[in-house]
């Protein structure tokens, strides 16, 4: 009788300035899928005084903290596991005090990184879960600290990390809970002085992508998505936010929809550093990214986790999860591309994402089929929208359900997303239908040879009469989905040569 072998279980500890985070993951199939996520307001950075020295009650929430994280660390090879301290623990002088007991606590020893080595880090948890082409700017608002990051896959070209967070300029800038111009001007004027030393190297490296991956950041997106706005933060979004931070005086009244309690307290702070940042580096957008510094932390455990391609990684992963026909789906990938290579003039579809997109639909089309065939497509979506999918955007994950809820039978229009323009998504998932049609045999010898030519909207799929004829099936499919697509106002003609 075989024994079951578990996945083994890393855990990596965060002791950060205004919270104290533990992430549980475990390695398999070649992802890593996290198993829990525990996180309490310790709030180190308001226990230090004038002199950098920690107070006995915030070392004491501290190691209060550290006993409930304890009991979980028993059960996790040592190796397995890293546990450090950012930035206020790094300014405070009697950090060994702090540390002596903490470590016995913890039965493992907690390392004090340098701010360097934490924004390295925070690269590696952005760049193991996040996807975009090409340079990224990756921007971590702490408590006590501020890391910003250029780099492009896993290498990173600049990095540093500022002495300003959002604890910390709660304290300088908003100590008497005014929601006042004044305290938000002064708060953003001293962030664009802390920023000014790096300000020309970091404009001539440049970026192509600028993610955040701070509790800023994503409160400020879980406010935009309360509010019916998509999930890009840009500089206008910023203002109006602060304008509504200011309609209440005192920070004890801040209601913002979309805004938790939690967070209530430093999104003023916080978001004064954003806005900063933002009018600083002229960054026209920004998105959140899928991990960081305790990402960064599990990532460098797992050896086997250390390839460049987080999608292909990812879909890989789900493929192999979910049992899907891997031939089969690369078959589907290849026509869609090549159909639409044969009609994407410059301004058919111009969003450069949006090759990797349909291709990652075709991979994962048929993941609904493992639940059901029925309603595969409806099945196929949820999975989508609710797996944990590194390397792809929240917007991207609906649009490739959305896609996927609709690759076959039953047709009808797209909801408002904001991963592509709607015109852009319509005639991608025109193309996916089409490929998936024309490779139903699941073959590629038994394919026909089709070409696709579009004029806008209008397409017209030319494919061989004589093959038509031999293969009716796939006749009557394509004459019923040029019906479909034509009905809902996508005009789809079939010529037959």
């Amino acid at each position: 009788m075989s024994t079951a072998v578990s996945s083994p279980l890393y855990a990596a500890i965060d002791l950060g300035s205004n919270s104290f985070h533990m992430l549980i993951v475990r390695h398999i199939d070649g992802s890593v899928q996290t198993m829990a996520k525990i996180k309490r307001k310790v709030r180190l950075a308001n226990g230090l005084d004038i002199k950098n020295q920690l107070s006995q009650d915030a070392m004491q929430r501290g190691w209060d903290c550290l006993h409930l994280f304890a009991e979980r660390l028993q059960d996790i090879p040592a190796e397995n596991i890293r546990i450090v301290g950012t930035a206020a623990l790094r300014s405070a002088l009697n950090v060994d005090v702090f540390l002596q007991k903490a470590n016995q606590i913890l039965g493992h020893s907690i390392e004090i990184i340098s701010g360097e080595e934490e924004a390295a880090t925070i690269y590696k948890g952005v760049a193991h879960t996040s996807g975009g082409l090409g340079r990224r700017l990756v921007v971590d608002i702490g408590g006590a600290s501020t890391e910003l990051i250029i780099g492009q896959e896993f290498e990173t070209q600049a990095l540093i990390s500022l002495s300003m967070g959002c604890v910390t300029w709660l304290d300088n800038y908003f100590h008497d809970r005014q929601l006042t111009q004044y305290n938000f001007d002064n708060a953003i004027n001293a962030a664009k002085i802390t920023l000014a030393p790096i300000l020309e190297k970091y404009t001539q490296l440049g970026w192509d992508v600028c993610v955040g991956a701070s509790g800023t950041v994503q409160a400020l997106q879980e406010i935009m998505l309360a509010q019916g706005m998509d999930e890009v933060i840009t500089l206008a979004k910023l203002k109006r936010l602060q304008k509504q931070a200011m309609l209440a005086s005192h920070l004890e009244e801040l209601e913002i929809d979309g805004l938790t309690l939690e967070r209530a307290l430093v999104f003023p702070s916080g978001l004064s550093i954003l806005i900063a940042i933002f009018e600083s580096l002229n960054i026209e957008s920004m998105t959140l990214a899928g991990g960081a510094l305790r990402e960064g932390l599990a990532y460098e455990m797992i050896s086997e986790m250390r390839q460049s391609d987080i999608r292909q990684r990812t879909i890989n992963s789900v493929q192999k999860r979910y049992q899907v026909d891997v031939i089969y789906a690369n078959q589907v990938a290849k026509t869609a591309l090549q159909l639409f290579q044969q009609c994407n003039q410059e301004s058919w579809v111009n969003e450069f994402q949006a090759s990797y997109l349909l291709q990652s639909a075709a991979e994962l089309h048929e993941i609904g089929l493992s639940i059901d065939f029925k309603k595969g497509g409806d099945h196929g979506a949820y999975l989508i929208q609710h797996l944990d999918l590194p390397g792809f955007t929240r917007s991207q994950k609906y649009l490739l359900a959305e896609w996927i809820r609709r690759y076959r039978e039953q047709l009808s229009s797209l909801p408002e997303q904001h991963a592509l323009s709607s015109q852009s998504s319509k005639r991608l998932l025109r193309i996916l239908r089409l490929a998936v049609l024309l490779t139903h045999r699941r073959h590629i010898d038994l394919q026909p040879l089709a070409k696709l030519h579009a004029d806008e909207d209008v397409l017209t799929l030319s494919i061989n009469q004589k093959w038509l004829k031999s293969n009716p099936l796939t006749q009557a499919e394509l004459e019923l989905e040029a019906n479909r697509q034509t009905d809902i106002g996508w005009p789809l003609i079939i010529n037959l040569i």
